[in-house]
C-alpha cells in the first residue's frame, strides 16, 4: 500500500505540494477565524500542532492511494476523497496528540475548523489544477488519438458520451466516420470533423495521427468485411462493442474500457502491458548507456564533421512515429548541408523502385565521398559513420524521451508516408526503433519495400523479449562488421 501510494504521489508531485500548502494556509485561516488576525507560528504550541498536521499528511500520502486516478475523477469522487484525505490526517493526529497526553481541547476546535476550510478549499484548488493539467500542451500530446466509426444514427450520442466523461481524458476523439450518409466538407460536432466512409477517410487513417479505432454498432449497421480487414491489416489497435462481434473474424486480446463503454481490444501485437513496461525500462537503461557513448563519441567526430563540411554536427529530422504521431529525431551529420534539396535529383537512381525508402550506391551527398579508395569505393568521414552506423547514435536521446526504442521497426520521412498504402502502416503500430529486424536480415540488400513491411509485419506479430535480445546481438556483429550499411 505505501508503494502504490509514495508511486502515485511522485506521479502527481504538483497536486501533494499543493495540497501541503493548502492545508497550512487553512490552518492559518482556521487560527484567524477563532483567535485573532495574528501569525499563529509564533506560538510554540501552534508551531507544534503545524508540525504535527504535516507528518501525519506525509504518512498520508505515503501509505494511502488518495492520488491513484486523481485526473479520471468526476467532482462528486473528488469531494469524497477530499474528505476521506483531510479525515484521516486529522484522526491521525488527534490520535498523536492523546497518546503523548499533550492538551487536545483547543487542538479539537482547530483541527476541526482547519478540516472543514481545508475540504472546501482544497477541492477548488485540485479542481483548478486538473483544469492546468488538462490544457496543458504536454498532457494533450500524451493523449491518444482516437477515431470514432458509426452510423448517424449513434454517432451524435456516442460522441457526446465519449467527450463529456472526465474521467476518460487520457484520449481525444480525432474524428468520426459515418457510414451510412454524406458528410458535407468541413462538417463538425463538438468541434470534431466528421467524414463520409470512403477513400478519402481511409486516407486520413492511413496517414494521419491515429493510435485507435472504436467501432460502435449500432441495431441496424452493417459493417463491411473489407473495412474490417483494412483496419487490422493497418496495425490499429481497434475497440468494438461486444454486439459487433457476430462472425469471428477479429481475435479479441483484451477486455477494457473506452470512454463510458466496454470494448473488446484487438491488436496484432501480442505483448501485454507487462512486458511492454519491461521494454520501457530496458529502453531507458539502454538509453542511458547510449547517450553517454554518444556524448564520448562526439568529443572525437565533431572536429572531424565540421572541418570537411561546416556547418552543425547533428542533424534533426521530422519522422512518423508510433500510429502516425510526428517526432523529431536526431543523428550525427554524414552528408553535405545541401542533402535534402538533391534528394530529388537523384531519386532516379533510388533501389527502392517504389519510392518508400531511398537508398542508393556512392551517395555523392555524403561527407567525403568524393575520395576513393583503390577499389574505387568512397572513404571520406560521412562514409565511415554510415558504415558503422555512428551518425544513428544520438538517436539514444530519442528512446530516452519515448520518441523510439532500442528495437522496433525504422521510422519514415515525411514524405515517405505520404506515399504508404494501408497494409503498409503497420510498421508503425508501434513504436520505432534504433535498430529491428529488417536491419538485420540484410538492410542494404533488402530493396523490395514489401519484403522491408514483410519483416517488420513477422517482428510486430512474433515480438517477444527475447527476440529483442537476439537483434540487438545481431545488430552489434553487424556493426562491427561494418556490413549491411550504404
Amino acid at each position: 500500500m505505501g508503494n502504490k501510494g509514495l508511486k502515485e504521489g511522485l506521479k502527481h508531485a504538483d497536486f501533494i505540494i499543493l495540497d501541503m500548502i493548502c492545508l497550512q494556509l487553512c490552518f492559518t485561516i482556521s487560527y484567524w477565524m477563532h483567535i485573532s488576525f495574528t501569525n499563529p507560528y509564533r506560538y510554540e504550541d501552534y508551531q507544534y500542532q503545524a508540525v504535527i498536521l504535516t507528518t501525519c499528511q506525509l504518512l498520508v500520502i505515503v501509505f494511502s492511494n488518495n492520488y491513484r486516478g486523481i485526473l479520471r475523477r468526476g467532482k462528486i469522487d473528488e469531494i469524497i476523497s477530499v474528505v476521506k484525505y483531510i479525515s484521516c490526517i486529522i484522526i491521525i493526529a488527534l490520535i498523536y496528540l492523546f497518546a503523548v497526553k499533550h492538551s487536545v481541547a483547543a487542538s479539537r476546535l482547530q483541527f476541526g475548523l482547519t478540516s472543514v476550510t481545508f475540504a472546501i478549499v482544497d477541492l477548488i484548488f485540485r479542481e483548478l489544477n486538473k483544469l492546468r493539467v488538462f490544457n496543458s500542451s504536454k498532457y494533450k500530446a500524451n493523449r491518444r488519438s482516437v477515431v470514432l466509426i458509426t452510423s448517424s444514427e449513434g454517432a451524435e450520442k456516442t460522441l457526446s458520451s465519449l467527450l463529456t466523461e472526465q474521467q476518460h481524458r487520457n484520449y481525444f476523439i480525432s474524428g468520426v466516420i459515418i457510414t451510412d450518409r454524406e458528410c458535407s466538407d468541413g462538417e463538425k460536432h463538438n468541434d470534431v470533423p466528421f467524414y463520409t466512409l470512403n477513400d478519402k477517410a481511409m486516407e486520413k487513417l492511413t496517414h494521419g495521427w491515429v493510435d485507435e479505432i472504436f467501432l460502435f454498432q449500432t441495431e441496424n449497421m452493417k459493417l463491411p468485411s473489407k473495412l474490417m480487414e483494412s483496419l487490422f491489416n493497418m496495425g490499429l489497435t481497434i475497440n468494438y462493442t461486444i454486439s459487433a462481434i457476430s462472425d469471428g473474424k477479429w481475435q479479441g486480446t483484451e477486455l477494457r474500457s473506452l470512454g463510458p463503454y466496454r470494448v473488446i481490444s484487438s491488436s496484432v501485437s501480442p505483448a501485454s502491458a507487462g512486458e511492454m513496461a519491461l521494454k520501457r525500462v530496458a529502453d531507458i537503461i539502454g538509453g542511458l548507456f547510449g547517450c553517454i557513448i554518444t556524448l564520448i563519441v562526439f568529443i572525437f567526430l565533431a572536429p572531424a564533421i565540421y572541418i570537411k563540411s561546416p556547418g552543425p554536427i547533428f542533424f534533426s529530422q521530422n519522422r512518423i512515429g508510433r500510429n502516425g504521431k510526428p517526432f523529431k529525431m536526431y543523428k550525427f551529420r554524414s552528408m553535405y548541408m545541401d542533402a535534402e534539396k538533391r534528394k530529388q535529383e537523384l531519386m532516379e537512381k533510388n533501389k527502392i523502385d517504389s519510392g518508400m525508402m531511398f537508398k542508393m550506391d556512392d551517395d555523392p551527398r555524403i561527407i567525403g565521398s568524393e575520395k576513393k579508395d583503390k577499389h574505387g569505393r568512397p572513404k571520406g568521414i560521412g562514409n565511415f559513420i554510415r558504415k558503422y552506423s555512428i551518425d544513428e547514435l544520438p538517436q539514444f536521446f530519442n528512446i530516452l524521451k519515448g520518441n523510439m526504442s532500442l528495437v522496433g521497426t525504422r521510422p519514415p520521412t515525411v514524405d515517405e508516408w505520404e506515399k504508404y498504402d494501408l497494409a503498409h502502416r503497420i510498421r508503425m503500430s508501434i513504436k520505432p526503433g534504433l535498430t529491428g529486424l529488417w536491419q538485420v536480415s540484410g538492410r542494404s540488400s533488402i530493396t523490395d519495400f514489401d519484403e522491408v513491411v514483410r519483416l517488420d509485419r513477422e517482428y510486430i506479430e512474433n515480438w517477444s523479449l527475447i527476440l529483442d535480445i537476439k537483434i540487438i546481438l545481431k545488430t552489434l556483429v553487424v556493426v562491427f562488421k561494418g556490413s549491411g550499411a550504404s
